[in-house]
């Protein structure tokens, strides 16, 4: 049973501030209809040959790296059964080698996938050319074009805009709280950089995923068609089906909600190599801590005294600052 995500109206996001009020603070999904329509790219697509005509315009010369697979793994990129490998390989080329690969006419004999290319690097001019007018200053676009192709559930560490301008695409979307129902691998040992949810790419009820039916059950699902966008706050998990002959994305990264030039996952990571192999015990009296300080349940931690005697709990950039100074002091051993 999956549920729906909320659909908002191009026309009511005519710049940042309204998208930041009514798409991004809410921190859940938003299906934005019609996003891209008019974008120079969109008529471009409509056929290979101009499609190739029109990066070309913009193209630096820089080699991507393309995920390349047999036509027996269907699009699907994923581990080997064992874990010990990737049913695809790697391969360098020109952008417009692999354009012209995936736009070729004919049956596919090979499955293609060029994704994360910075238009800034790849593409330069690009954005100016296909802008978004709610997207937040500054924030470079990326490109992914392929193949059909299923990617397996992973989830991004900034926010995304995710922009489908050829083809179909199907998102299925699980909250971040669901992470002990997905079964994640290894999180050094990956196919783009973020693990994936093993559970996700397995049929229902597998033995191996009991947990699995529980996330199954909130999951939410989004089908887009060319010119349509999604919005997905960080850390929320998303398998991606693209299935059109041919696909192209481009996406949008960011920080929503900076505080200061560390990324969360920092934290996680330094919480892990510190914490996790300590007794359970110690682990749930950090966990206290954790919610105390951290995520604040019953709000600020010092509420019960004046603003100003909350000292450098004080919520503001300097004070952060200054937290990030004593824990870098700290891990230098000062």
């Amino acid at each position: 049973m999956s549920g729906a995500a909320v659909e908002i109206d191009r026309a009511a996001l005519p710049d940042t501030a309204a998208f930041r009020r009514l798409v991004a603070e809410p921190c859940q999904p938003v299906v934005i209809r019609g996003a891209v329509a008019g974008w120079p790219l969109a008529e471009a697509v409509k056929d290979g040959a101009a499609l190739r005509d029109y990066l070309a315009r913009f193209d630096a010369g820089h080699p991507v790296e393309a995920f390349v697979g047999d036509p027996a793994i269907a699009g699907r990129y994923h581990y080997t059964d064992d874990l010990a490998g990737f049913n695809f390989r790697r391969e360098r080329m020109a952008l417009g080698e692999a354009v012209a690969r995936i736009t070729k006419p004919g049956e596919a004999t090979e499955s293609i996938y060029a994704g994360s290319l910075p238009t800034e690097i790849f593409l330069p001019g690009f954005a100016g050319d296909n802008a978004l007018p709610f997207a937040p200053a500054g924030v470079s676009p990326r490109l992914w074009i392929g193949h059909a192709s299923t990617i397996a559930c992973h989830y991004d560490m900034l926010d995304n805009i995710a922009c489908v301008v050829a083809g179909e695409r199907r998102f299925t979307l699980y909250p971040p709280d669901a992470i002990g129902d997905l079964y994640v691998g290894p999180i050094d040992h990956t196919m783009a950089g973020q693990p994936v949810a093993l559970a996700a790419e397995a049929p229902l009820g597998d033995p191996r995923y009991p947990r699995f039916e529980h996330a199954a059950a909130r999951a939410i699902t989004v089908d887009l068609g060319p010119g349509d966008a999604l919005y997905m706050p960080k850390l929320w998990w998303h398998r991606v089906e693209a299935r059109g002959r041919l696909n192209l994305l481009v996406n949008y990264w960011w920080d929503a909600f900076p505080v200061g030039p560390n990324q969360p996952f920092v934290t996680l990571l330094l919480a892990m190599s510190a914490i996790a192999a300590r007794p359970a015990p110690e682990r749930a009296a950090w966990a206290a801590w954790f919610d105390h300080y951290a995520f604040r349940p019953d709000g600020h931690p010092l509420a019960h005294l004046p603003e100003e005697r909350h000292g450098v709990l004080g919520d503001s950039p300097e004070n952060m600052k200054m937290l990030r100074a004593q824990a870098m002091r700290m891990l230098r051993g000062g």
